[in-house]
């Protein structure tokens, strides 16, 4: 299996853990505010690190890190995924893996498997614009939110645990939409409201971040529908 990049530790990337965070190219969507735009569009040319260099700087960080991230990209995309999970849990360590919840029975594998410790899951937007959200064309509605309810439905009903996450932009969320996804999400445990930063590193750009009392009224909404809701 080949790694896409690696971040050496991370005071954010797993709640309350110290991480290492790896990544893989590949996604099939298309966010256009995504932060790691090259990974998604142009994953022929990321960086290519071996899995066995990965074992041996997480064999070196023993007692060291509490585990490990994996994100993307979509890291359920790779067949190999649970074979290499399970060779990080031999090591020790704590896995917590990021995914954008468009592939539910793969979901559902990885949570049987009981290697899994913690799953964040992006909430793109409300049903009514999560196409163009995520940017995919509207061919796809039907069959990505079926996949993505079904997504949300594990989570819910497992007992693992979990995020729901929605990376938020002045463009393309309202608190209409908040309100939209809190019914959705209604019964979670957990949300995290992610303001949108500008990068050079977006897939497209021209989106902006929202002020910090829009988010406290976001958050006031969705404290309605959900149990414990953060801004990150």
């Amino acid at each position: 299996m080949i790694i896409n990049g690696l971040q050496k530790i991370s005071l954010l990337d797993y709640p309350e853990k110290t991480a290492a965070t790896i990544f893989f190219a590949g996604c099939n969507f298309r966010c256009p505010f995504c932060h790691n735009g090259d990974l998604v569009l142009n994953p022929e040319k990321a960086d290519k690190i071996d899995e066995e260099e990965i074992y041996d700087f997480l064999n070196k960080r023993r007692g060291l890190l509490d585990g490990v991230c994996i994100t993307g990209g979509e890291p359920l995309l790779k067949k190999d995924l649970l074979k290499f999970i399970r060779n990080i849990k031999e090591l020790g360590f704590l896995v917590k893996v990021d995914t954008n919840g468009s592939f539910p029975n793969r979901l559902i594998e990885l949570i049987d498997s009981k290697l899994i410790d913690y799953i964040a899951m992006d909430i793109k937007n409300s049903k009514e614009k999560y196409l163009v959200t995520a940017g995919l064309p509207k061919m796809m509605e039907e069959d990505t939110l079926k996949r993505i309810s079904q997504s949300i439905d594990v989570l819910i009903k497992s007992s693992i645990d979990y995020e729901f996450r929605t990376t938020v932009t002045k463009e393309l969320h309202n608190l209409e939409d908040i309100k939209n996804i809190g019914e959705w999400l209604n019964g979670s445990k957990k949300y995290v409201i992610q303001n949108y930063v500008d990068s050079n590193k977006t897939i497209k750009e021209g989106y902006s971040s929202h002020e910090k009392d829009w988010l406290f009224e976001a958050k006031n909404i969705l404290n309605q529908y959900i149990r414990d809701v953060n801004i990150k």
